[in-house]
């Protein structure tokens, strides 16, 4: 199936069509959706965080918008501030963990979209990590044991 772009913007606090997801805590806001590429919004608070994982199929990129993240990359430990663009290709481990004592905002993207907005959609509101670990792995990001958060 083809994904179109659509034209037109997406206000600040919202996602595409009124859409939201609440993965494990944390709010994604879809901003934009096709075949070549797809970006959403998250809002971390302090404390929350994505443990490190693989996309074999997809670049994925960060910028940070208020606060800051740290991150696992490809096994060592690196912090993007507002303002900072983080690249992270294909097949290089990575996560993402809001280590401060505020609230985080970022857009992140991935290009080509493959699966990963179908992934979010099993994912909203489920509560049971080892569930989303196994979903996640069914639509082509791969979790790392837990030692690699470390």
């Amino acid at each position: 199936m083809t994904i179109a772009l659509e034209k037109g913007i997406t206000r600040s606090g919202t996602g595409l069509s009124g859409k939201s997801w609440n993965i494990l805590g944390q709010v994604y806001f879809p901003k934009a959706l096709c075949e070549a590429t797809f970006a959403f919004e998250t809002n971390s608070a302090p404390g929350q965080f994505v443990p490190v994982h693989i996309h074999p199929t997809q670049d994925e990129f960060i910028l940070v918008q208020e606060g800051e993240l740290d991150l696992k990359l490809d096994g060592q430990w690196v912090k993007a501030q507002a303002g900072d663009l983080v690249r992270m290709p294909r097949g290089i481990p990575h996560g993402y963990f809001n280590k401060s004592d505020k609230p985080t905002r970022a857009l992140f993207w991935v290009s080509p979209t493959r699966m990963l907005d179908q992934l979010f959609e099993k994912l909203h509101n489920l509560g049971d990590p080892e569930e989303v670990v196994k979903i996640s792995a069914q639509h082509e990001v791969e979790f790392l044991p837990p030692s690699a958060n470390d």
